[in-house]
């Protein structure tokens, strides 16, 4: 076996390895059919390199090149869609079809001009060309972020690039007289060595991208509570110092279900998980953008409110306590009201949280204590640090 037909069967495995990375990745990914199309992709792509060697050891020759000129350009355009897939844009499949159809056509008209002249070898390479750059154009439409996108945008650009320069690239090594003599040209070795090393980097960049899509997932759900959609205490905690370091004032507003225990023993566990759901699509609803609303405990939640004065917070912590007491929960009988306790603290200029917390805490238990169903302002600050130092 030649370089070229060693590299060829490399190719092949390589491009094997990665339909099956992605299948894998497939069933994680939020973007499963995208990573199904760039599946499909390699899949179709590799079949080339079985048809470039029935070229050179199976005539007649001729409708095995333009097998293997399809299957690469089939590929390619099967990646085109999967970008679509990936971030969220239209494709024209009849478009592409046909695009598909015009370009085998060409490679059919072209196949018996004279090999090693641009006449031939441009004609060949600029469909491979194009189909890139097709998905090249397409991420960059899709306002990429990251920069693992952005990478991904100028791979694909870089890619299609080199078809063009593979075209002078054949006519300078020399790509052989007939498509049989292609294997064991020099400019095969060339051709392939730089596939296969595509073919890795472009395989690894589109893994990479919906692998750390995938992990951002994997840490959204670790830190939302499912039952109420809404924060938990970790991802509270990791979002919460962003804000704090903004202009303030920012204010903390704690929440508890009144009675909740008896919405369980009288109506089940489903009762009281229907409760809670209620009261976190409730908040929300009601929270205004930039706040982070969390659930902290079983029946206990909380706000956080930047750039929120004590007497807003207030405000707001009372339009919560009207909605939830008049307010029916889905999967409870009709007449049933579960009512909420809150309490709220303005955060003190160089108050630490967690101190704000606490006074938070002291004014939820003083508005149980006062009968539930209402709303308690916190002790100021300096009065609290006052008491501790008295203790301490």
């Amino acid at each position: 076996m030649s370089g070229a037909g060693f590299l060829l069967t490399v190719n092949f495995l390589i491009a094997q390895c990665f339909c099956m990375f992605f299948l894998a990745v497939s069933a994680r990914s939020r973007n499963r059919v995208a990573a199904r199309w760039f599946a499909g992709c390699f899949a179709v792509a590799s079949l080339s390199t079985v048809f470039e060697l029935l070229v050179a050891y199976v005539p007649p020759p001729k409708p095995w090149a333009i097998l293997a000129f399809a299957s690469v350009l089939g590929g390619m355009f099967m990646l085109r869609i999967g970008i679509g897939h990936l971030y969220g844009l239209k494709s024209n499949r009849a478009s592409l079809a046909a695009v598909f159809v015009a370009f085998v056509v060409l490679d059919y008209l072209i196949y018996d001009l004279p090999r090693g002249t641009l006449q031939h070898a441009l004609p060949y390479q600029m469909p491979f060309a194009v189909a890139l750059g097709m998905s090249a154009w397409a991420a960059w439409r899709a306002r990429v972020k990251t920069f693992v996108d952005r990478a991904l945008v100028v791979l694909l650009a870089l890619t299609s690039a080199h078809f063009v320069v593979k075209a002078f690239a054949a006519v300078l090594a020399g790509s052989g007289t007939t498509a049989k003599d292609y294997i064991s040209s020099q400019f095969a070795l060339l051709s392939q060595s730089m596939s296969a090393v595509l073919i890795v980097t472009v395989g690894l960049m589109l893994l990479c991208v919906l692998v750390l899509e995938i992990v951002a997932d994997e840490k959204v759900n670790a830190e939302v509570d499912p039952l109420s959609g809404l924060l938990n205490r970790r991802g509270f905690d990791n979002r919460v110092d962003a804000l704090m370091a903004g202009q303030g004032p920012h204010s903390i507003v704690l929440c508890d279900l009144d009675h909740f225990k008896s919405v369980n023993d009288t109506h089940g566990h489903q009762g009281g998980d229907a409760a809670i759901r209620a009261f976190g699509e409730m908040l929300q609803a009601a929270a205004p953008r930039g706040a982070l609303a969390a659930r902290i405990g079983g029946e206990e939640f909380m706000l956080f409110l930047p750039n929120t004065g004590k007497q807003a917070a207030l405000l707001f912590a009372h339009a919560l306590r009207a909605t939830r007491s008049v307010s029916p929960i889905p999967g409870l009988p009709p007449a049933v009201r579960v009512t909420s306790s809150f309490g709220v603290a303005e955060v003190g200029e160089t108050e630490p949280l967690r101190f704000a917390m606490r006074r938070a805490d002291d004014a939820l238990y003083a508005a149980k204590n006062a009968g539930r169903d209402c709303v308690r302002e916190a002790e100021p600050p300096a009065q609290v640090l006052e008491v501790v130092r008295r203790t301490n």
